[in-house]
Formats: C-alpha cells, sequence, structure tokens
C-alpha cells in the first residue's frame, strides 16, 4: 500500500515514520530539492499544480493526503477525481479562507470571536466601531505561525496595517480575553468511527507554538469533543483533525481548524498509546482506530530556529528528541522534543528546563 502525501516537510516525515511499521510505503510532492521527508519516500520534485506530477501522483498512490492546508484546493479536487484523497477537499477549502471558516464554525453552532470581512480601508473602520479595540487583522488567504497577522491597538494602527496586507482580502476579528489556549484532535474513519485525544493546553510567543501539554481529565473535554465532532460530521472527514479554541471562563470559542497533523498534537507520539500519525494513517486506510490514552504525564517542546545539541537534550531521561532534518532559520520549526513521565514532578521538573533550553537557543 502506498500512501501519497502533498508536502514533505516535518509532518510528512513524522507520517512517514508512523506508517513504516505497518508496512507502508510514500510518495511526496514538495518544490522543496531537500524536503524533510526526501529520504523516507519517493520525492516527486516540482510544484503542488504541475499537471505530469500530479498524474504521477495520482497513478502511484493507493490513496493522498496532505500535510498542511495550503495545498490549492484544485490540485486535491483533480486528485480526487483519479484517487482517493482524504481529507476531502470540503475541509480543505473550508479552512483556506478564514473567513469561511469562520461562518462555518456559526452555522454549526461553534461559537467564535466577534469577526467581520474586511476588502478595503473604509470597512475596516467601519469593522472596528462595532468591534473594538484591541483588534487583530488577518488574511483571509494563507498565513501560518502569525504570519499575515497585523494587531490593532487604535485608530492609529489602521492605515500601517492595511497597507501591509496589501489590499489582500481580509477579516478584523476582536480579541478574545481567554484564560488560555487549547486544542483537540480527532480521527474519523470513513465509517464514521471517531477517536478523540486528549485537550492540549498550548503556549505560544510570537505567532508560534512553543509548548503544548496533555491535559488528561480536563473540565473542557467534553464540549471540545461535541464541538469537533460537529466538524468531522458536517465535513463527512477522514483523518486527523485539529480544532483550536480559547477557554473563556470554562467556555470554548473557535479560533480556527487544521485539516491534518498538527504541531499540539506532537506529544502523541511518545505520549498517547496511538501516536496522531499513526490514527491518520489508520483513517484514511479506514483501518481500526488506535487508543488515545495518555500513558503518564506528556508534553511537546518546540525548537524555533535551530536545534538543541543532541547529547545535552538527551541527558534529560524523560525526553525524546525529533529533528526534522531542516536547515536552522531564524523562526523556523526545525525540532522537538517529548516529554513523558509517570512521575508529575520528575515531568514538571524536566518540562520546565527543556521550555528554557528552547527559548535560550530562540534567542541567540
Amino acid at each position: 500500500m502506498k500512501v501519497g502525501i502533498l508536502g514533505g516537510g516535518q509532518l510528512a516525515r513524522m507520517i512517514a515514520l508512523a506508517g513504516y511499521p505497518l508496512g507502508l510505503k510514500f510518495i511526496v510532492l514538495d518544490p522543496d530539492a531537500n524536503a524533510g521527508a526526501a529520504g523516507l519516500s519517493e520525492h516527486l520534485h516540482g510544484a503542488y499544480d504541475d499537471p505530469e506530477l500530479l498524474a504521477q501522483l495520482a497513478a502511484k498512490a493507493d490513496v493522498v493526503t496532505y500535510e498542511f492546508e495550503n495545498v490549492p484546493a484544485h490540485v486535491a479536487e483533480f486528485l480526487t477525481s483519479h484517487t482517493l484523497v482524504y481529507p476531502p477537499a470540503k475541509a480543505l477549502a473550508v479552512a483556506q479562507d478564514r473567513l469561511l471558516e469562520k461562518d462555518f464554525f456559526n452555522r454549526i453552532g461553534i461559537g467564535t470571536a466577534p469577526y467581520a470581512a474586511v476588502d478595503n480601508p473604509r470597512d475596516l473602520r467601519t469593522a472596528l466601531a462595532s468591534i473594538g479595540y484591541p483588534a487583530i487583522l488577518k488574511s483571509r488567504r494563507m498565513g501560518y505561525d502569525g504570519k499575515g497577522q497585523m494587531v490593532l491597538k487604535s485608530e492609529a494602527d489602521l492605515e500601517p496595517a492595511w497597507h501591509a496586507m496589501q489590499d489582500a482580502p481580509s477579516i478584523v476579528e476582536g480579541f478574545v480575553p481567554f484564560q488560555r489556549e487549547v486544542s483537540i484532535i480527532a480521527a474519523r474513519r470513513p465509517s464514521g468511527d471517531i477517536a478523540f485525544y486528549p485537550l492540549s493546553e498550548n503556549q505560544h510567543s510570537g505567532g508560534i507554538l512553543r509548548v503544548a501539554r496533555a491535559c488528561r481529565d480536563d473540565a473542557e473535554q467534553a464540549m471540545a469533543e461535541d464541538y469537533v465532532r460537529r466538524l468531522l460530521e458536517e465535513l463527512d472527514y477522514v483523518g486527523v483533525i485539529a480544532l483550536e479554541l480559547f477557554d473563556v471562563n470554562g467556555r470554548l470559542l473557535a479560533n480556527e481548524f487544521a485539516p491534518r497533523v498538527h504541531n499540539s498534537g506532537h506529544w502523541s507520539i511518545e505520549g498517547s498509546e496511538t501516536s496522531q500519525f499513526e490514527n491518520h494513517l489508520r483513517a484514511i486506510l479506514d483501518l481500526p482506530l488506535g487508543s488515545t490514552q495518555t500513558r503518564g504525564n506528556a508534553a511537546m517542546v518546540n525548537f524555533i530556529g535551530g536545534p538543541p545539541d543532541t547529547q545535552e537534550l538527551l541527558n534529560f531521561p524523560h525526553a525524546h528528541l525529533h529533528l526534522y532534518d531542516k536547515a536552522p532559520r531564524k523562526g523556523r520549526k526545525v525540532a522537538h522534543a517529548t516529554v513523558r513521565s509517570d512521575d508529575a514532578e520528575v515531568f514538571a521538573g524536566t518540562l520546565e528546563q527543556l521550555s528554557a533550553l528552547a527559548q535560550r537557543i530562540d534567542n541567540s
């Protein structure tokens, strides 16, 4: 069985690593000659919309998936007419447009921050009159890890913020007075079977996820599961999905969803009975889903800009290093480490030390 992946970065790499024990083979399409997953798969080197390469991918893969949501939706639609594609193109189209996404959340009864479409400076001023400050201006399409976003603190920010958007269709959102940011990851098979992971409590800085910690027996787990179930069933979704949420005094508001495996679930590689990557493969191949039960305390620390020294990190007996084979670059995710321990005190101490190490590297 051969799985095709649009995108060959670290997520594709971890999908392949999870699939080899299952006897699977992989083929990735990526424009980067040095894509992180290239050494673990057949690599089609070229643009995502290259007709010849797409034809090869469709002919060779039994099922096609993707590792990031900015793959052109028409590419997924083309592949769907030639082979199985999961998650479905519909989910990709909704996730790619922040306005459609917010409208979709509200239509299925999931609350969000106040928002408005913005197509010109006049729209922006009109929206801020009702939404108020502070707010955040985001491009409707593209953008991740804080890119394509501008914080608005006063009227003086409007003109430079709109200039930064370069007249791109945008959306403005009110700030949410949240106590914490969380996400829930779930996997769904074509038959409709769903497996939910425990909530992850997430810490961001500069728009980039820094730490994600598994929350067993969280008070908001049932609400999060209800929300993500609505998403999965409305989209007739197959594969792993991540729903990012704000916790506001026990009420969850949706921020966005990712139709793919997700950074906030990387702790599941060592911290769950079955990782999100393996369950994504099980789902898209319509195999029984594995247990998502956590194995003690688990968390993930991202390394941004450059990797840690391997020997230094592995001096921590409860840490597990994952290098992405990516060149160091400011603001770039190049590795992560999972911390897992049954001992809560040991876990907390190790997590604190690894977080400090990651911050030191990011600041260097």
